[in-house]
Parts: C-alpha cells; sequence; structure tokens
C-alpha cells in the first residue's frame, strides 16, 4: 500500500518532516507559490466577474511534475503549506493541480515544526479553507489591478517603468506628509528652570519648575526667565507635599508579527525584512545536533497574543527553577487580543521554553541567535512575576511658584530581571543621571544650591525610521503584518523614498508620483479607505461578505477614477509641475519635469528658451536650482561661434559645451579638437524622432565604449551596441544594433526590446 504524501511550501520544511514521519509519510514541497497571475498581462477578467487568469510560474514545471511523480500512488494528499491566505492559496493550486478521482485531500496545518506539532496536526486534518483562499485571491486581484491600470498612467504622464501599488502607494504618501509637516513646522523657544536643593546634607536632589500660581508655567524667551530667576531670589524653597507609592508594572505579551519587527529593528538594527528571514530560519527547523532537528519558534506570521496553557505552564516550571518561586505566578498569564485580531495562530513564543538561547547557542548563526534570544526572553517574561516599583513625589513650594521632583526604585525586579523593552532602555538611558530623592517631610525647609536656566527649542515631528513606519502601519490599518517587510522593500526599491541615516525620506519622484495619485486617486491613496479594504478582505475570509461585491464595489469607482486620470493627470513629462521660482533667462516660471535622468528644472518657455538646471530643496521645501561648476577647457573654442568651451559632467561622463549656451548649443566629445564632423562616426542617423544628430563612437568613465547622439546633451540617445543603418523588417524601427552573444554568435537585431526581430550577421 503506497504512503500518503504530506507537501510543504518549503524545502528546509520538508527536510525536518522527513525526521520526524519519514517512515510513514511521503514529504515533498512546492518552493512556494507554483502558480500565479501572468508577468506581462494583467490577467484579470473584468467582465466575467473578476475571473484570474493563472499560470504556471516560469521554473516551476519541474517542481510541478516532481510533485505529480511524488503523488502517482497515493491516494491521501496532506496540503501542509504555511497556516496563512498564502498557504491557502498554495494548498489550492497544488490540489487542482494534483486531482485526480478518488484521491482525497486534506489541509494540515503546522503551527510549530516539532514532532509533537507535527503529529497533532496530521491526526487533526481540517478541508480546504475555500473563504480564506476567497480572501487571499480578492487581495491579489486588488493589488494586481492597482498596480496593472494606474502604472501606464504614470508611464505615459511621468516616466516610464514607474509602478503604483495599493498599499505601498499609501505608505509613501504617509513618509510624504510626514516630510511636509517637517518643512512647515515653525520653531519655538521655549525656556525650563531647574533647582537644585539638598535638605540638610548632600546629595544634591533635581527639582522642575512646573506651575506659577497654581497654573501650568510657560516661559517664552530669556526675559521671561529672567525675570523668574528675580523672583526665586528672594523666595524659600519649602516641601509643600510628598506621594509614596508603589506601581506594580507588568509585563508586555509575547510578540506579534508587527511588535516582533518593531523590537528587533530597534534592539538588534535588523531590517523588517531581515527579521522575517530569520524568524522563518527559527520557525522551520534547524539542526541541534545528534539528528535533532527542529523548530524552535511557533509560526511568525501572527497578530495575535493567544499562547496555549502547555506552553504558558512550560514557562511556568522554567521560572521557578531557574529565579525561584517569588518570579513565578499562582497560574498562568494570558493576554487578551484587540478587536478584529486574526486568532488562527498563537502568539511568536519558543516551541520548547527548555531550548534556552544558551544550550541552542552553539548551532545558530550570530543573526538566528539574537531573534531567538529576544523571542525566547519576551515569551518567559511575559509569565513572570510583576516588577514593584517604589515612586516618590515630591512638590515644593518657592513663594508663587511650585516645582515638582520624582525619583524611583525596584522594590521588586520581577519579569524585568530578564527583559525590558526598547522603549524601557531608553527611558533608563535618559533617567540615569537622576538620583533618589531623599526622604522627605512636609513644611520642610531645603536649602538652594543652585538653579539652572535653559533655553530650548521646539521639535519638527520626527521622520519614520523602520520601527515607527510598521508601527504606523499596524495602528492606521494599512496591509497586514506579514506584508510590512515586502512593502519597506519595495518603496525603497522603487526610488519613491531615500532611507538615509536609519529614516526615511521621499525622494523627488516620490514627492511628485504620490501628490499626482493623491489627486487623481483620492480614495485608492486614503488611509481610511485601505484600512476598510484590510477589514473587507478579514470579513471575506470569515464569510460575512462577498469576495465579488468587495472587487464590484471598488472597481466601480476604480475605473471611473482610471478614465480621468488618463484625460486629466498633470503631464510632468510635458508641461510639469509648476514652481514660484522664474526662469533667471527669460522670466517665466521654472516646472519641475522628469527625464530620463530623474526630476529637473526647465522653463516653461522652452523650446524658446532653453534654460535647464538639476535642483535640491531646502529645509522648507523651497525649490533651488543647481548652477553647474563649470571648468574652463585649456585652449578649447567653439568651432562654431569662437567662444571658449567648457568642460560639463553628463550621464556618460565628460563632455565640452560651448560657453555661449542657450544662443550656441554646440558640443563635442572630451579630446576631441573639431565639430562632430570629425568624431568617429558610424554612418547612422539618430533614431530619435525630431533629431537631426548623427550617432558617433564614445568612450565612458570606465573606458567602455558606447555609441550615442553627436548633439549630447540636448539629445540623451546612448545605446551600448553597434548601431546599423538599416530599419527593422519586422517593426519599422529606423535602425538595427550588432551584438554578439555565446549562444546565437554575432547577430543583426531591433533594438526595440517588444519586436524582438533578429538575424545572424553575415560578416
Amino acid at each position: 500500500m503506497s504512503k500518503p504524501l504530506v507537501i510543504v511550501e518549503s524545502p528546509t520544511k520538508e527536510k525536518a518532516l522527513r525526521k520526524y514521519i519519514g517512515k510513514d509519510y511521503l514529504v515533498a514541497s512546492t518552493v512556494g507559490h507554483i502558480i500565479d497571475l501572468p508577468e506581462k498581462e494583467i490577467g484579470i477578467d473584468v467582465a466575467n466577474n473578476f475571473e484570474p487568469k493563472y499560470v504556471t510560474i516560469p521554473g516551476k514545471q519541474k517542481v510541478i511534475q516532481g510533485l505529480k511523480t511524488a503523488a502517482r500512488n497515493s491516494e491521501d494528499i496532506y496540503l501542509a503549506a504555511d497556516p496563512d491566505r498564502e498557504g491557502e492559496a498554495i494548498a489550492f493550486h497544488t490540489a487542482d493541480i494534483l486531482k485526480k478521482k478518488g484521491r482525497r485531500f486534506h489541509r494540515v496545518l503546522f503551527h510549530e515544526i516539532t514532532q509533537k506539532g507535527v503529529l497533532e496536526a496530521l491526526a487533526a486534518p481540517e478541508p480546504l479553507n475555500e473563504n480564506k483562499y476567497k480572501a487571499q485571491q480578492a487581495r491579489r486581484i486588488l493589488d494586481r489591478l492597482v498596480g496593472y491600470e494606474i502604472s501606464p498612467v504614470l508611464w505615459k504622464k511621468v516616466k516610464y517603468g514607474l509602478s503604483a501599488g495599493r498599499v505601498q502607494s499609501v505608505a509613501v504618501r504617509i513618509i510624504c506628509e510626514r516630510e511636509r509637516a517637517i518643512q512647515a513646522f515653525e520653531t519655538e523657544e521655549y525656556w525650563s528652570i531647574t533647582a537644585m536643593l539638598e535638605d540638610g546634607k548632600p546629595p544634591a536632589f533635581a527639582a522642575k519648575l512646573v506651575k506659577k500660581n497654581g497654573e501650568k508655567i510657560k516661559i517664552p524667551d530669556q526675559a521671561t526667565a529672567d525675570q523668574v530667576l528675580v523672583d526665586l531670589a528672594k523666595a524659600a524653597f519649602v516641601v509643600d507635599a510628598v506621594e509614596k507609592k508603589t506601581v506594580k508594572r507588568n509585563p508586555w505579551p509575547p510578540f506579534t508579527t508587527s511588535k516582533l519587527q518593531q523590537e528587533a529593528i530597534r534592539k538588534l538594527r535588523f531590517t523588517a525584512k531581515k527579521t522575517m528571514s530569520v524568524a522563518q530560519q527559527l520557525y522551520e527547523g534547524l539542526d541541534l545536533g545528534a539528528g535533532e532537528f527542529v523548530g524552535l519558534i511557533t509560526y511568525m506570521r501572527t497578530d495575535s497574543v493567544r499562547i496555549s496553557e502547555d506552553a504558558a505552564q512550560e514557562a511556568q516550571n522554567l521560572i521557578r527553577e531557574t529565579f525561584g518561586k517569588d518570579y513565578g505566578l499562582a497560574k498562568p498569564r494570558f493576554f487578551k487580543n484587540k478587536n478584529k485580531v486574526q486568532d488562527a495562530h498563537e502568539a511568536i513564543r519558543p516551541t520548547s521554553v527548555y531550548h534556552t538561547p544558551e544550550t541552542v547557542s552553539r548551532f545558530l548563526n550570530k543573526d538566528q541567535l539574537a531573534l531567538y534570544q529576544l523571542i525566547w526572553k519576551r515569551f518567559m517574561a511575559s509569565q513572570m512575576a510583576q516588577a514593584l516599583i517604589n515612586q516618590n513625589t515630591v512638590t515644593i513650594k518657592a513663594g508663587d511658584y511650585t516645582f515638582s521632583a520624582t525619583g524611583s526604585s525596584i522594590l521588586f525586579p520581577g519579569f524585568m530581571a530578564l527583559y525590558r523593552t526598547a522603549d524601557d532602555e531608553e527611558q533608563d538611558s535618559q533617567n540615569k543621571d537622576a538620583a533618589l530623592l531623599p526622604d522627605l517631610s512636609e513644611k520642610t525647609i531645603l536649602s538652594l544650591i543652585k538653579i539652572e536656566p535653559k533655553q530650548h527649542f521646539t521639535l519638527p515631528p520626527p521622520r519614520f525610521s523602520e520601527a515607527s513606519l510598521v508601527k504606523e502601519l499596524e495602528e492606521n490599518g494599512i496591509g497586514r503584518p506579514s506584508t510590512y517587510a515586502s512593502i519597506l522593500s519595495t518603496i525603497r526599491d522603487k526610488g519613491y523614498v531615500d532611507f538615509i541615516k536609519s529614516y526615511f525620506r521621499p525622494s523627488e519622484l516620490g514627492f511628485i508620483v504620490s501628490d499626482l495619485l493623491v489627486e487623481n486617486f483620492p480614495d485608492v491613496l486614503s488611509v481610511g479607505f485601505t484600512a476598510k479594504m484590510e477589514n473587507d478582505l478579514d470579513l471575506v475570509e470569515t464569510s460575512e461578505i462577498n469576495a465579488l461585491d468587495v472587487l464590484s464595489k471598488f472597481y466601480e469607482t476604480f475605473e471611473q477614477r482610471l478614465a480621468s486620470a488618463a484625460e486629466h493627470m498633470l503631464s510632468v513629462k510635458g508641461v510639469g509641475v509648476p514652481t514660484q521660482s522664474p526662469c533667471p533667462v527669460c522670466g517665466k516660471l521654472l516646472h519641475i519635469k522628469v527625464g530620463k535622468n530623474g526630476p529637473f528644472l526647465a522653463c516653461v518657455g522652452y523650446p524658446e528658451c532653453a534654460y535647464s538646471r538639476n535642483y535640491v530643496r531646502d529645509e522648507k521645501g523651497h525649490v533651488q536650482a543647481l548652477e553647474p561648476d563649470f571648468e574652463a577647457a585649456d585652449g578649447e573654442v567653439c568651432d562654431k561661434c569662437g567662444k571658449p568651451m567648457v568642460v560639463k559632467q553628463g550621464k556618460f561622463g565628460d563632455f565640452l559645451a560651448c560657453s555661449g549656451y542657450p544662443v550656441c548649443k554646440n558640443t563635442r566629445s572630451m579630446g576631441v579638437k573639431s565639430s562632430s564632423a570629425s568624431l568617429q562616426a558610424t554612418g547612422v542617423k539618430c533614431p530619435e524622432k525630431g533629431c537631426d544628430g548623427d550617432l558617433v563612437q564614445r568612450t565612458s568613465k570606465r573606458g567602455k565604449i558606447f555609441y550615442g547622439c553627436s548633439r549630447f546633451p540636448q539629445c540623451n540617445f546612448a545605446s551600448w551596441d553597434k548601431p546599423v543603418a538599416e530599419p527593422c523588417p519586422q517593426c519599422g524601427g529606423p535602425i538595427m544594433v550588432e551584438k554578439e552573444t555565446k549562444k546565437d554568435g554575432k547577430v543583426i537585431k531591433c533594438p526595440v526590446k517588444e519586436c524582438g526581430f533578429q538575424v545572424k550577421s553575415e560578416t
């Protein structure tokens, strides 16, 4: 009798399962998704109820054939892809490929890759979850519609190759709005006054001025501060009230995905992407020696803080063994989830707390150990006793003024003996110089040692770090924790934001694209709308609403916006974005345009006025043109007007240009003494529409030969391949190029990628 087949999505997980169940089951893996929407077309039949067109992912044919071979004699197939929406889609697609009369499919959810976890899951299989699959499919369709239908509008209006995304574009908008809030911020001066006081004997303690005549005091400038000092010079400092209390501090719950990302970013300096990658390794399993291959943590994509009773009790046992009974609890501590949290999985925790960081450290690399230690400590701390903090607050009167001094000490560390959050550590760092308060009584007269006025300035809102952006996305319901890492990577890879000194700043391209999308697609780019869409997808999963209704309602408005944008969206290629800066040559307004090399300033009077410059923005966001630092070319004169030539910098290196620009636009390559006619000509006219230049051979900064227009920099056409003065017989393109490859040898081909015509060269 043939064995049943268990199919997972990861080869690493496959390896672990073979050790646990290899005697009784066959095991195979899909290596991620095996089918998806096509890359080169939208793949959604909108008119036919948004029917998706799935195709085999390139390179996965061998994987599919391997799955069919593995399943050849199996009547029972256990689909054990990851226990989330993407895993459910993989399970459905795998079942569709392997369906066969009489064959039974079972859904298995491995929340932890341990022998116990695997055997328990196999003993309790479930049917495939169609609603979860519909939710995944609806998300995929929404993302495809937004990305594939808005992006071509951006290609036409801004620049070819740009992309939009249903969630990524909202993240860019959030970053842009924060940057504009920073630019609009006006700094205000304020002063603080601190008194150093003693109760008859050292050490002195600090008390801050907080009130005057019972009202919160505001000291806007030095004159006001000086007057306060005059008033205080004749005042007696007397203890007015003493408040002593013991504060109980509870530990944080175990990690959810977003909280793990935030803490790993701040404590370990990991990126969100790296955090998820390392967590995946810890979940899928590592070799702990002696044939023990085990997943060290539970599934790492979760919104829930729920934990199992067995795990909580195991933690209690180890806490008492390690820290003593005072650090344990009479009964385990359980945490409540927030409303609308997906509760399919537990919080992220160790699969066994007895796999302590110390016992597994020699089997883990540096990153794995650091993240595992963070997860292990957070979970263990969540089951430890409260910390008890002695907190004393002293109110001090000085004439009409009131000072306040606060001091604290740890009575019992509880969970803090093991784990403190990044926020706790930051607060400790800020308070490290604060002395403990002496034991003071009401009516006690204090000695003034010194008084310190200090000038401050209000600060603008901070730029987003990875941690704070993840927090912002989570709090606004944008995306899902499992998508945060890819969102943060995508917006950087697309060039919409820069990541400078660990903080996000919008690029010029990011500002331009975000503004256009917000203006033309206000619903799609709305934080509230995007959050509602996430909630609707959750409701699809729980079968409370229909996926088709969600898609239809979305597309009804989206289609109208799309048609309007195609006609009315501002063309940054053509008109450009108006600025308030006048052209220094003709006085007309400068506009921001986007070219092959990115955004630049250009006169709206073009082509009559050809003024253009690169630019930067000052701290208030105002545009400032960058005047080029021209260097005279020694002994070189323009052969058209006789004026000196100067060295300029272009995309392909330095070149000579007439200093009489824009009246004279003559240019030539470095080292060439005459006009473009004597350059190493190719005999091929420039293929750019409207250009009358010739293609000439040039050399890049690194010494590599390329072919560019003789009218550079007015025309930026360039090619690494040698041009041939023949039109393409297939698409009618003006030129062909000569290229040599290992596979085909020397060929003559059309440079238009979409055409693809080529023939073997006869030379």
